[in-house]
């Protein structure tokens, strides 16, 4: 197993250093195309961010491993708040803008009660899956509209055309590969160890393809921009809840495991709640932190204990 263990590692870390360099091309691309900054964040970015998830989902689906395809999602979410807002606040408290909980998290609320309700049946189709994907497009126009474009920072020199060509084929290159040698290495390591997909997909998978999520919210906590912390994980949730899922099922259709009904799902909304919490407080101060981070351990380890 530690061949599998050395490929998990090594598949990790090119999996989030490759989702970098394919959204530095994808920018690099956007702004000599004359994009928008703020298009550019909403869209090239966030889709960056969270195309490790959406990678890794369609590659187990693809291979029959639909439990760590939605492990994946719903472990993401979950990382995403406990851990990645955590390890921000503690970093440097983040103030919550309040349009967003006006604004985004209701529809990232929405999403939730939507999911619930086309996996009751514990199936998704093709049909449920096909509808995720359209209804995260005008959740995306909606999100975006009265949003005030940002100035674009002069930061030095464009990177060329060619080498931000170059950037985003060499990332998606890296993505792909790495995302397939990461479900084999979790594949066989769930195998080995005794536990389920599911469990390998909720925590060394959800953690591993959170990394680009992880690295983009500490360095805006540390620079201040607090509605970009904050705002990342929003954003990333709502994808992985609509299009992490919906691309899974789309391209095959999911049996859901119980557990997701029962456990993770619940899990999602709770942290989701306090996603609301802070918003309403405007704040998530070093303790809130702090609390975040030692409810991702229990969880984790309530998880592989088998204890929930």
């Amino acid at each position: 197993m530690w061949l599998q263990g050395i490929v998990l590692i090594v598949s990790l870390l090119v999996l989030a250093w490759s989702a970098d360099k394919f959204v530095d091309g994808s920018c690099g691309l956007a702004h000599y195309l004359g994009i928008s900054p703020f298009l550019i964040g909403m869209i090239i970015v966030g889709f960056g961010t969270s195309a490790p998830e959406m990678l890794v989902s369609a590659i187990s689906a693809f291979e029959g491993s639909p439990d760590i395809a939605l492990g994946n999602a719903y472990g993401s979410n979950i990382t995403n708040v406990l851990l990645i807002l955590g390890v921000a606040a503690i970093v440097n408290p983040i103030e919550v803008d309040f349009s967003v909980v006006k604004k985004e998290l209701p529809f990232l609320a929405g999403t939730i009660i939507l999911t619930v309700f086309l996996v009751l049946d514990g199936f998704i189709s093709r049909l449920n899956a096909i509808t995720m994907l359209v209804l995260f497009i005008p959740i995306m126009v909606i999100s975006s509209l009265g949003k005030k474009e940002e100035q674009e920072e002069e930061s030095g020199k464009k990177e060329s055309l060619i080498k931000s060509v170059c950037l985003i084929i060499f990332g998606l290159v890296l993505l792909v590969s790495s995302s397939r040698a990461l479900v084999w290495a979790a594949k066989d390591i769930a195998l080995a160890l005794g536990v389920s997909e599911l469990i390998i997909g909720l925590t060394i998978v959800a953690l591993g393809t959170s990394l680009p999520e992880l690295a983009a919210s500490v360095s805006a906590a540390r620079k201040n921009e607090h509605g970009v912390a904050f705002g990342n994980v929003v954003g990333s949730n709502l994808f992985n809840t609509m299009c992490v899922v919906g691309i899974a099922g789309a391209i095959t259709p999911v049996t859901v495991d119980p557990k997701i009904l029962t456990r993770d799902l619940p899990a999602v909304a709770i942290v989701t709640l306090f996603l609301f919490i802070f918003g309403i407080r405007r704040k998530i101060d070093r303790f809130s932190g702090i609390f975040l981070v030692a409810f991702y351990i229990a969880y984790t380890v309530l998880l592989g204990l088998k204890i929930v």
